[in-house]
């Protein structure tokens, strides 16, 4: 039973994307140039801002500004965003006040930008993030009708050494696939603000991040699980939507992202997010019932080590397939020959976050009682 689960995860869901390619699909997109605010958030990234930004500045489109959101940053970020503005001038800076407190610094600095746009179609990213082809504003912009109100994008890690980038490429990949196909099935239920598209009209009507002040995150995933339906959301993943983010150097930076992630997590509308645990879950049991299967047979039944055996390389098998086209498909390395191990890893890593959350929780929020 725990195979047959698995098997249809992995043969409807997460295969969902390749099996929907849409790089050839052009009755269902725009040729239209709409005019385009790019906005960037930064914080004591001047390396990364002296470095990714030349790509997002020279984009193959006509109609298009950048804002970068200096965050407070303490390094040379200023010093380099005015060197910029001489050399291009469609690009545009602002800084967040120093002295805001209790609330998200992320949020108020992205409020900043949306409201000094000069377009209705917002496209976000970050300023460790890079769009590798310069038709990236162009692909995700064709997505939008008079229905379409999000775009939702995919951003993969750069190649790096160690197993600690090959599990984050791995979650990255798996997170990835995970809101894409549930898009896909007119089901969205999240998306990832280093690549991300809504209309600047959409955010005021849904008065901005008001439902979610009194978080630090959820700039990105929580305002797309509130305001996507089935109507008014597309997804594009085709080569050159896709943006590459700098590697996670540090475990502790990465920590840091998933405890975020799964403070907004708890906040979900729908069932996807619980599909999707369902997943790990069976994935798990089925390889305890698996070592289960191999220890019992050996002591017993040799037929039934071999029946374990073989429905797990089957299962093995399917996931590579799905996953080695889908990594192919988005531009997201990611090692095959440690997927046994990632996949045990994984989910043991978030039920360790959702444990953490659980005693440090109040992290989570911009204020409590006894600050106001």
């Amino acid at each position: 039973m725990l195979l047959v689960v698995q098997l249809l995860y992995y043969l409807i869901s997460y295969s969902r994307p390749y099996k929907k390619m849409r790089i050839s699909d052009k009755d269902s997109v725009s040729e239209t140039t709409l005019p385009v605010s790019v906005i960037v958030y930064s914080k004591n990234e001047s390396y990364n801002l002296e470095k990714y930004l030349p790509s997002l500045l020279s984009q193959d489109y006509p109609l298009y500004e950048v804002i970068v959101i200096n965050d407070g940053s303490t390094d040379e970020s200023d010093d380099i965003l005015k060197l910029f503005e001489n050399d291009y001038k469609h690009l545009y800076h602002t800084f967040t006040p120093q002295e805001s407190r209790y609330l998200s610094r992320r949020k108020l600095s992205l409020t900043l930008g949306i409201k000094a746009a000069k377009n209705d179609i917002l496209l976000f990213t970050e300023a460790d993030c890079y769009p590798p082809s310069k038709d990236w504003i162009r692909t995700m912009v064709r997505n939008y009708t008079n229905e379409t109100d999000l775009v939702l994008g995919f951003c993969a890690y750069t190649e790096n050494k160690g197993f600690l980038h090959k599990l984050i490429a791995y979650d990255n990949l798996i997170n990835g696939l995970e809101y894409i196909s549930s898009a896909l099935k007119n089901n969205p239920f999240g998306g990832n603000g280093k690549n991300l598209s809504y209309r600047r009209q959409l955010f005021f009507e849904h008065k901005g991040f008001s439902k979610s002040l009194s978080l630090h995150a959820g700039d990105d995933d929580l305002f797309v699980n509130e305001t996507a339906n089935s109507l008014n959301t597309r997804v594009e993943y085709s080569k050159d939507s896709i943006t590459k983010m700098a590697p996670v150097e540090r475990f502790t930076i990465w920590k840091s992202m998933k405890i975020s992630r799964a403070a907004t997590q708890h906040h979900y509308k729908g069932r996807q997010l619980f599909f999707y645990r369902t997943e790990k879950a069976t994935s798990l049991l089925f390889l305890l019932a698996t070592i289960a299967s191999v220890v019992s047979g050996l002591v017993g039944n040799p037929i039934v080590t071999g029946i374990a055996l073989l429905c797990y390389i089957l299962l093995f098998a399917t996931k590579v397939v799905v996953l080695k086209k889908s990594a192919k498909m988005l531009q997201q390395k990611m090692s095959i020959a440690l997927l046994p191990l990632l996949e045990i890893i994984q989910p043991l890593f978030e039920l360790y976050i959702y444990i953490y959350r659980v005693f440090r929780g109040k992290k989570d929020y911009t204020f409590t009682i006894g600050n106001k």
